[in-house]
């Protein structure tokens, strides 16, 4: 199955999605309007909210409160893409200049809580308790995530137990509180709640081990960003801890102090390492354990087109190339 058909499953709702985003986007200060048009309309694959009226779907109720949800996890995941731009200092988002390069930074940071007010604003609209305490959550997981994320920038010395933390909380977190919310906004069994939580977190997982071996051997044009900007910020991801583990003392060395100076410099060697250690397979490997355990997830589930989209969205996300 192809990303086209999963979308085809839920397409209606889908376009329903869009529209209510651009609807809440309106804003009485022109720049708030414009920016967070820029971004929400710069080509991202809303997988997340995907994922909401997927499970809503799934029991036959992607109705519109399911739709306004999709939209509050969209809100919610661009203001973070907002702000992990400007503390990324990155200048390019899927194959575009990023809102900071454009506008600066001040500007990108604001209108990224003018999206995570209206995020709450249109929360409270769904009057459920169990939505937000589980979208709550979610948001200071995220934030610590990216903080931990930045206390491991240039630190060689860090775990892969370390590394899967950063991971669930800047990634996954938002995966799984996207189906964790639906299930919940659905009053579905403490059973199928869980399931739907355990999976979006794995399909999290999946998908950020991928963005990290992409890193490493993507094509800069297809994915719209540059490749080996984690290595350029210093950041030691699962291929560089496998291959510092993996490979000789010299190499070992020389990996940890690339991590410490950043940049590209010794991008070459490092491709070289990580690939004579095996380390791309091995975190390829770790996406695909995580894909087994969501897909796991869902097998007790009556089958449904929209069963069939959930299952195929975690093959897709683990062999994906952008």
């Amino acid at each position: 199955m192809h990303i086209k058909d999963v979308l085809a499953t839920v397409g209606e709702e889908f376009q329903a999605v869009d529209s209510l985003i651009h609807e809440q986007l309106e804003s009485r200060v022109p720049l708030v309007e414009k920016i967070a048009e820029y971004i929400v309309s710069s080509g991202g694959k809303r997988i997340r909210p995907l994922l909401v009226l997927l499970t809503a779907k799934s029991f036959g109720r992607a109705d519109a409160d399911a739709v306004k949800l999709a939209t509050v996890i969209e809100f919610l995941h661009t203001a973070t893409l907002l702000h992990d731009d400007v503390v990324d200092t990155s200048d390019m988002r899927r194959g575009n200049p990023t809102a900071n390069a454009r506008w600066g930074n001040a500007p990108s940071v604001l209108v990224g809580d003018f999206l995570y007010s209206r995020a709450f604003e249109m929360m409270v609209e769904l009057a459920s308790i169990p939505v937000m305490q589980i979208l709550s959550n979610a948001t200071c997981v995220i934030a610590e995530g990216e903080v931990l994320q930045l206390t491991n920038v240039k630190n060689p010395d860090t775990t892969e137990a370390q590394y899967m933390d950063v991971i669930h909380g800047k990634t996954a977190m938002l995966f799984e509180a996207s189906t964790h919310s639906a299930a919940s906004l659905l009053g579905l069994n403490d059973q199928d709640r869980l399931a739907f939580k355990e999976y979006g977190k794995e399909l999290g997982m999946a998908f950020q081990l991928v963005d990290d071996v992409l890193d490493y051997e993507g094509n800069a044009e297809e994915m719209g960003k540059n490749v080996g900007d984690d290595l350029a910020e210093g950041k030691p991801t699962l291929p560089l801890i496998h291959a510092m583990a993996n490979a000789s003392e010299a190499d070992s060395q020389l990996i940890r102090q690339a991590i410490r100076k950043g940049g590209l410099d010794s991008m070459d060697d490092v491709l070289r390492i990580v690939h004579a250690c095996g380390s791309i397979e091995y975190t390829r490997q770790q996406a695909q354990a995580c894909r087994d355990r969501a897909q796991a997830h869902l097998a007790h589930l009556p089958q449904s087109a929209a069963k069939d989209a959930l299952m195929a969205l975690a093959t897709i996300a683990v062999e994906r190339t952008t």
